[in-house]
């Protein structure tokens, strides 16, 4: 992790290694394929799908689509005021949290 005073300036990226897609209503779906050399022995052993899918709500799909390598946490925040009001708060905390959430899950990283 990036070593910097303010977490709101780290700046996130989406990982290589997740597929994702907008469905027709708006909302992310990322896809995480299962296909290292233990995932796929796993899979024969156990009859587990070759992929798993994570459904974002609103708030989630438009963060995540604002996710460009190159917006800070801060610039987002702005965004996800600008667009979604007092229903994002109480904000901060919950950008924060939800990033957290992404990055402990592989999903983002911090460059």
């Amino acid at each position: 992790m990036p070593n910097k005073e303010n977490y709101l300036d780290y700046i996130p990226k989406k990982s290589d290694k997740i597929h994702y897609e907008e469905l027709e209503n708006g909302l992310v779906q990322l896809i995480i394929y299962r296909d290292s050399l233990f995932e796929k022995m796993v899979r024969k052993l156990f009859f587990t799908p070759d992929k798993y899918v994570v459904d974002l709500d609103k708030l989630g799909s438009f963060i995540w689509n604002h996710i460009d390598g190159k917006r800070s946490i801060y610039e987002i925040s702005l965004l996800v005021k600008d667009e979604f009001k007092e229903e994002a708060e109480p904000l901060y905390e919950r950008l924060i949290q939800y990033m957290n959430i992404l990055r402990n899950n592989k999903f983002i990283d911090y460059i």
